[in-house]
């Protein structure tokens, strides 16, 4: 899926970021919670590409992917933000983000033929 390749591309232009840019002006910590959103984010970005190679019927494969896209964005993207900004309430919709990378996995188990 087309999405699947975009957020590839930001996962590997994050992580170059993260490994250069950022890499005196974080802290252990926030580099750590940097790399646990990219770790995340590259995951399911290959998952998104993986999708249209299994047999599910277009409608599930839809659903699926905006499951895992907004896990992603929520997730990875409160965290990456966390990092470089320090905002400790971000962390609180990070769950959330989890939940739905949670629901996509069970989404998918459930749908595969």
């Amino acid at each position: 899926m087309k999405i699947g390749a975009i957020l590839g591309f930001f996962a590997v232009l994050l992580g170059a970021f993260g490994a250069h840019a950022l890499r005196d002006s974080l802290s252990a910590y926030h580099k750590e919670v940097f790399q646990t959103a990219w770790n995340y984010h590259i995951v399911h970005a290959l998952v998104l590409l993986s999708i249209p190679c299994l047999k599910l019927q277009p409608e599930h494969m839809k659903v699926c992917a905006l499951i895992f896209l907004c896990g992603i964005l929520i997730f990875s993207g409160s965290l990456y933000a966390l990092a470089v900004t320090d905002l400790r309430w971000l962390g609180r919709i990070t769950p959330i983000g989890g939940i739905l990378l949670l629901i996509g996995w069970a989404y998918l188990a459930i749908k595969i033929s």
